[in-house]
């Protein structure tokens, strides 16, 4: 059995319960052969799982008063909650109650039956308790806590806390808040490096989030959730990792204890599931998808669109399809051409595909209170109710519409019928290939449909824009479960400066990592202020180099705009021939990652667990297991690279390095990528022969 079916089946190890020795814990040691074993007594209470199905051996020590949990392995602390607290906001185990912090205080009962040690905990509220249980697996434990009494009144949150020092460097996630301008313009990596503070993740956000996260110690959590959570991990230089899962009394999660991180990776996925299939054709990872949005903002008409597409072509520019992003329509919701700036929609669209590109739209489900689709929508029911009032459609304000705009509710099979007929007829009335799904597809301001959460609905968007060509998008939404889908993922749009490059690369390496495999940076160069504020020559430039290491290419910013000069126009250019040229290889790795979850582009890591150097940097990866990317994410021509053990092709030198070592100084100027080909490996000779002739690339 490999390693990750062995967490597929541990439903199967649990039930070696009916061999256990069901039994109230007493001050001695209970044990069963072969099994997890407990003892209690005195200050603690200790679980130890022994080493199964190539996982090691773990122990979880429960210290009774005051409450703090302690998971180790061969002796050393891997991952641990908070001990003593001056404040119950910073306890283990807290809750929130009539607007006052409650927190576990002491251990006061326990007892392992059947495979489940089970505590019970008194609370600073003396009329709530805690009970919790825990039941170990290989590699892993699921351990969940529920608020019990009437003292405080009705649970508000849960929360458990973590001495983030413990476990080392912390990592997953997704897409972070942070007050340094994240998601936009930061994203720290490790995530405890930096300062990250997260009021509403959740199913329903636009953000790109999964409840997981990994560690240095090869320790892991992820909290089974499907409410919002509000996460800060060294937020304000705390030291601590605080998740909160809000609405609830119940705080459920899985700890992943391992011998590296990537076997926590394959635990997580195991749980989350795999790519069922990849979404994209293979068309998608050889050339970018060109987005109008960086280049014009919502100023686009027909005749600069055309413009930028025929430059693009003009120039020798890569690229399988073009989009029109937000400013095409006449209406938010109507979903009709601008009839001013768009005067012959047809024949642009004949224009875009004679010169070889699919065409796409950007699309969203928000519609416009004011607009014909609204009152056709509202008059039929197709929106989403106001909590407020169900008589009432519920109106979310938006970046559109700050009047409010309805949602089309996917749960009603009329509604969504409806919509896909809306976006037929403009595939075949325009000759659209394809759209990019922006806004979310629910609002937790909107009442669910009877039966329906918030991840019902995230589940209902994927299903929906499956039956749509995505262009190499996927949505801007996921969850724990949204890997099966095997959509394209990005990061969210970013800054146009060097810091949001670099957050950039810790954002898509971050996505990677928590079970999307098909990455990629959103719109090279950045877009947020643009037009007005574009990236510089530099800036544009780095950013195509390093996307082309990547698994999928999202582009805007075009190099041909008057502001560059021909150098900028051949660096790029050479950079997307780079990427197509890698194409055989990054399709093999994408195959092989369908069902296996396996990311493509990963930190240096997760291939060579022993390196140290290697976990503090964003600005390497590897590309499937035999292309190390190094590109340069500064005003600079020169870098430091951490080379990993073994032999390394040096492709821009021709020579052979032996690792592990560190390059100092290692220059690259901007016509430059420095990259280094893993020797020995069944991949070497295909990348030796994509690469043969780009050594000055």
């Amino acid at each position: 059995m490999s390693h990750a079916s062995a967490r597929i089946a541990r439903a199967a190890i649990a039930g070696l319960g009916a061999a256990l020795l069901a039994t109230a814990l007493v001050p001695t040691t209970v044990a069963a052969a072969g099994t997890a074993r407990t003892t209690t007594g005195g200050a603690v209470v200790t679980l130890t799982e022994p080493a199964a199905a190539g996982a090691p051996a773990y122990t979880v020590t429960i210290r009774k008063d005051p409450v703090q949990i302690t998971t180790s392995r061969g002796g050393r602390t891997v991952l641990a909650t908070t001990g003593r607290s001056a404040s119950p906001a910073t306890a283990p185990l807290t809750f929130t109650a009539g607007g006052s912090t409650y927190a576990a205080s002491r251990v006061t009962g326990a007892e392992w039956v059947a495979g489940t040690l089970t505590l019970t905990m008194a609370t600073t509220s003396p009329g709530d308790l805690i009970t919790l249980r825990l039941i170990p697996h290989a590699g892993q434990y699921d351990m969940a806590w529920t608020v019990t009494g009437t003292g405080a009144g009705p649970v508000d949150t849960v929360a458990q806390n973590f001495d983030l020092s413990s476990a080392g460097y912390w990592y997953g996630q997704g897409l972070t808040s942070t007050p340094q301008g994240g998601p936009i313009h930061d994203q720290p990596w490790p995530l405890n490096a930096g300062d990250v503070d997260n009021t509403a993740m959740g199913p329903s956000s636009h953000d790109r989030n999964n409840p997981f996260w990994y560690t240095s110690s090869a320790s892991g959590l992820w909290v089974d959730t499907n409410d919002d959570m509000n996460v800060q991990i060294n937020h304000e230089h705390s030291g601590l990792g605080s998740f909160t899962v809000t609405r609830t009394d119940r705080f459920a999660s899985t700890v992943f204890v391992e011998s590296t991180p990537r076997a926590v990776y394959e635990d997580y996925v195991a749980i989350a599931g795999t790519p069922q299939t990849v979404d994209d054709p293979d068309a998608a990872f050889a050339t970018p998808t060109w987005n109008s949005w960086a280049e014009f903002n919502t100023d686009v008409t027909q005749a600069s669109f055309l413009d930028y597409v025929q430059k693009l072509r003009a120039n020798g520019i890569p690229g399988h399809a073009v989009q029109i992003d937000d400013g095409w329509n006449s209406n938010y919701g109507d979903y009709t051409f601008d009839p001013v700036r768009f005067p012959d929609p047809k024949a642009m669209s004949a224009q875009v595909h004679q010169l070889g590109y699919d065409l796409g739209l950007w699309m969203t489900m928000w519609i416009n209170k004011g607009t014909k689709n609204f009152d056709y929508a509202k008059q039929h029911g197709y929106f989403f109710r106001s909590k407020a009032d169900p008589d009432q459609v519920c109106l979310v304000p938006w970046w559109n519409g700050e009047q409010g705009a309805g949602i089309v509710d996917l749960a009603n099979p009329q509604a969504r019928a409806w919509f896909s007929g809306i976006m037929h007829h403009l595939m075949d009335t325009y000759d659209v290939q394809g759209f990019k799904f922006d806004t979310r597809f629910y609002d937790p301001s909107c009442a669910p449909d009877a039966g329906y959460s918030t991840r019902d609905y995230l589940e209902l968007a994927h299903e929906y824009a499956d039956d749509f060509d995505m262009e190499g998008l996927g949505l801007t939404a996921a969850w724990t479960g949204t890997q099966k889908y095997g959509f394209a993922m990005r990061d969210n749009d970013k800054g146009t400066d060097w810091h949001s490059f670099q957050a950039s690369l810790s954002q898509v390496l971050s996505l990677s990592t928590i079970g999307y495999p098909f990455v990629e940076t959103d719109m090279i160069g950045g877009s947020s202020g643009a037009p007005e504020d574009p990236p510089s020559k530099q800036v544009l430039i780095r950013w195509a180099q390093a996307a082309a290491l990547m698994p999928l290419e999202y582009a805007s910013t075009s190099p041909v705009n008057p502001r560059y000069d021909q150098q900028t126009i051949d660096a790029y250019r050479d950079a997307m021939l780079l990427h197509e040229q890698l194409t055989p290889y990054i399709l093999r790795q994408v195959h092989a990652a369908v069902h296996t979850g396996d990311p493509i582009m990963r930190p240096v890591f997760f291939d060579f667990p022993a390196d140290r150097a290697s976990y503090t940097l964003a600005n390497e990866w590897m590309l499937g297991g035999s292309l190390l990317a190094a590109p340069v994410d500064t005003d600079t021509t020169a870098r430091d690279i951490d080379i990993p053990a073994g032999r390394w092709y040096d492709v821009l030198h021709h020579r052979t390095v032996h690792g592990p070592t560190t390059l100092r100084s290692y220059g690259a100027d901007l016509s430059q990528i420095p990259m280094f080909v893993r020797l020995g490996t069944r991949d070497t000779g295909m990348l030796m022969s994509a690469l043969h002739g780009n050594a000055g690339r």
